[in-house]
This record gives C-alpha cells, sequence and structure tokens, in this order.
C-alpha cells in the first residue's frame, strides 16, 4: 500500500463514498459486487474505482469482482474506523448542538468527550449526557483526556486562541466550521468546511449552465 501522504485528497474523499454505498450493499446482503456495476451505483466509471483502490492495495479477483464484505473491511482500516478516537466540539452553538446530535459517532469509531463554550448561558447545559464546560477548562480537561479530533463551531474571535490551546495540548487534527482561515503547524491536519463557499461553487455552476 501507498504512503497515504502521497495519496491525492480527493482519492481520500471518494474512499468515505465506497464506505457508504459498500455499508448499504452489506445491509441488503450483496455477496460480490464488480467495479463496473458499483460504479453505476454510486456514479463513478469502473476504472476510476480501480485506479482508487489501487492506491491501497489489490482487493478484486478478475472476473469475480470485489467480496463486498471483505471490501468494507479493507476501507474501514483505511479510513481508521478500526481505531476509536476522541472529539471534543468547541462551540454548544446551533451548529455545535447539532454536531453533537449526530447518532452515527460511536458506529464510525469516533467518540465525543467533551463540548466547551464561552458563553455563561450555555455553559452548563446537557448534549448527548456531556455537560458543556468552560473554555477555560479546556487546557486541563485535554491534560486528563487525550484527545485526536477537535471541531470548531465557535465566534470566530475565539477561533485561532482555541485552536493554539488545542495543538499545544495534543489535539493532531482540526474540523474548522468558523469562516477564519487558522493558522496550524504543518503536523496538524485541517479541515475547512465553509458553507458560504460551497453555495459559492453552487451559484457558479448555476451561472455557467441554461434551465
Amino acid at each position: 500500500m501507498e504512503n497515504q501522504n502521497n495519496i491525492p485528497l480527493l482519492v481520500i474523499r471518494r474512499m468515505t463514498k465506497y464506505h457508504k454505498y459498500l455499508m448499504k450493499l452489506v445491509n441488503n446482503d450483496v455477496v460480490s459486487i464488480s467495479s463496473k456495476k458499483f460504479g453505476e451505483i454510486i456514479g463513478f466509471t469502473a476504472s476510476q474505482i480501480r485506479r482508487d483502490l489501487n492506491y491501497f492495495g489489490d482487493f478484486g479477483t478478475q472476473r469475480l469482482g470485489y467480496n463486498v464484505k471483505d471490501l468494507l473491511i479493507e476501507i474501514n482500516g483505511i479510513l481508521g474506523l478500526l481505531k476509536k478516537h476522541n472529539m471534543i466540539i468547541i462551540g454548544a452553538n446551533n451548529i455545535g448542538k447539532a454536531i453533537a446530535n449526530y447518532t452515527r459517532y460511536e458506529q464510525l469509531n469516533f467518540k465525543l468527550v467533551g463540548i466547551f463554550d464561552v458563553n455563561p448561558e450555555l455553559i452548563g447545559l446537557t448534549f448527548q449526557n456531556i455537560k458543556v464546560l468552560d473554555i477555560d477548562n479546556l487546557v486541563s480537561f485535554l491534560k486528563e483526556i487525550p484527545t485526536d479530533i477537535g471541531i470548531i463551531c465557535i465566534s470566530k474571535n475565539y477561533a485561532q486562541t482555541v485552536t493554539d490551546m488545542m495543538v499545544e495540548n495534543g489535539v493532531k487534527c482540526i474540523c474548522n466550521i468558523t469562516p477564519v482561515d487558522l493558522n496550524v503547524p504543518k503536523e496538524i491536519i485541517l479541515e475547512n468546511i465553509n458553507l458560504t463557499n460551497s453555495l459559492l461553487t453552487l451559484k457558479c455552476l448555476m451561472n455557467a449552465r441554461t434551465y
């Protein structure tokens, strides 16, 4: 398998889609599937699927295709789903609440261990049996409970400060749901989720078409 640092990000993003549809196939008791049929289901070409999977190994059998359960297990490993990762949410606003109430974390081997905010009106509330803590408790919390992933949906005025606190205390991955461009060391994995950018992309695509 190729070093995952050298694998294009688009390939890794497509692996998440393969995972989603393989789960559906397993639930529908599908035993095996060809790359052509799999591509028809998810909207990719057979050659695209084969190229993507070849980055990680040789999983199919000529003329027989892929064993669905076996391929799902392999992709679970590729996506890191075989290991549990602790996660915290910074921001208990509407977005933070919605993220906290997502129901598939345990299934995907994420464990939500903490929620933090600066707003006195939100501190002390409970979501998914987790009490919202004051952001002042963040450093001591991270020293006690090692955490891999931090999701930031707090006010943009605090985003960089909170990011620095997490990075300095062992958080390896940051999911940024704020309009701020965060500065992180190169060894930190940063994923930016910007709804405005996505909506502008949609507007641009619509503008290029005639309806």
